[in-house]
């Protein structure tokens, strides 16, 4: 009899480690897994026998894949999780249902769907042709988007819906992003506009100046070639921004403290500098800051509260405020080159690939 390697369970056990299975009711399919950490050429696509769902999952068909900063940390060995090897890797897609597990329900065979990045990295992976994830991971995808702006809704938008959702951002706030060009960046300013508030995007060099613009920045600071502080008191009339997010981190986060508003909001999401990050106590202290830590799944982990933001994005959407802006795609077989641009820092937007 011939034998595929098939994935040994789903859930919350280990998938990670494979076993071999009769060909027998298996579909093939194009996977990406990792054997080792390290850089995006750790990537390997493989051939790779795809089973059938078990109680609570749901098998697609993927069409279009959105890269997330946290999957290459997870690849690099530098995310909170650390990777049981062969692992999976992938957290944000959209497909096509092709079967369903015992026990699922709402979903039918054909369904174009959404898979919510709230999957354990390394648990489950959509870096594939064919995946198997758990159905509360699954939301319909919505129905005037493309594939490929489909897979680039839900991480960036349920990120930066921080700023509505804890901040209230409203009209005249000023709302300071760094890292603006990123998918998440350009969701808080999507965000912020619609709100009323006045953002100011941060980028480090001038380059990315003009397209930040475009899409919809009223005031881009290059902080590599000004003086931070001096602009932002000037562009707020020294009144200085009352929320500021920031994926960054780092000693940069004392600047940051220095140009806010009595009794603003630092929202904390992410560590791109990797260095640590120091409490600035004094302008913290003096001007009643809350510096606070912020990951998405604050919401989608809390079924209240991700009805609420779920249904203002697919509002936004369908209005027009809230729009996926996409850098480039790439092709699965390209899945290195996509990992290597997406540490680039040259892209403006969400990378997909397409399957």
């Amino acid at each position: 009899m011939n034998f595929v390697v098939l994935p040994a369970t789903h859930g919350n056990l280990d998938v990670t480690q494979f076993t071999l299975a009769p060909r027998i009711g298996t579909s093939m399919s194009e996977v990406v897994r990792i054997h080792q950490t390290g850089g995006p050429e750790v990537l390997r696509v493989e051939s790779l026998g795809v089973g059938q769902p078990g109680p609570g999952e749901i098998r697609v068909r993927v069409e279009a894949i959105g890269l997330n900063r946290a999957e290459a940390a997870f690849r690099a060995g530098q995310y909170l999780r650390t990777p049981k090897l062969p692992a999976l890797i992938g957290m944000e897609a959209v497909g096509i249902v092709e079967v369903l597990g015992d026990g699922v329900a709402g979903f039918t065979i054909g369904e174009r769907v959404c898979v919510l990045p709230s999957l354990g990295l390394g648990e489950y992976g959509v870096y594939a042709e064919q995946a198997i994830v758990p159905a509360r991971c699954v939301l319909p995808a919505p129905s005037a988007s493309s594939p490929v702006e489909a897979a680039s809704i839900w991480m960036q938008y349920l990120t930066a819906y921080a700023i509505i959702e804890i901040a209230h951002a409203g009209i005249g706030d000023y709302v300071l992003i760094p890292a603006a060009s990123s998918s998440v960046g350009l969701a808080a300013i999507q965000l912020a506009n619609w709100a009323g508030a006045v953002p100011i995007a941060l980028t480090r060099h001038s380059g990315k100046t003009a397209a930040l613009r475009a899409l919809g920045a009223p005031h881009v600071l290059a902080t590599a070639e000004c003086d931070l502080v001096a602009e932002v008191m000037r562009i707020t009339s020294g009144r200085g921004a009352r929320i500021v997010f920031d994926p960054v981190g780092g000693p940069g986060i004392g600047k940051l403290a220095d140009v806010m508003a009595d009794e603003g909001v630092l929202f904390q999401y992410g560590g791109l500098s990797g260095e640590p990050t120091p409490y600035p106590h004094w302008a913290a202290a003096l001007k009643g800051l809350s510096i606070r830590g912020w990951v998405a799944s604050a919401i989608w982990n809390k079924p209240e509260r991700f009805a609420r933001a779920r249904q203002a994005i697919l509002q936004g959407l369908a209005g027009g405020q809230l729009r996926p802006v996409i850098a480039r795609t790439f092709t699965l077989d390209q899945i290195v080159e996509a990992h290597r641009y997406l540490e680039s820092n040259q892209q403006v937007g969400k990378i997909v690939v397409t399957v």
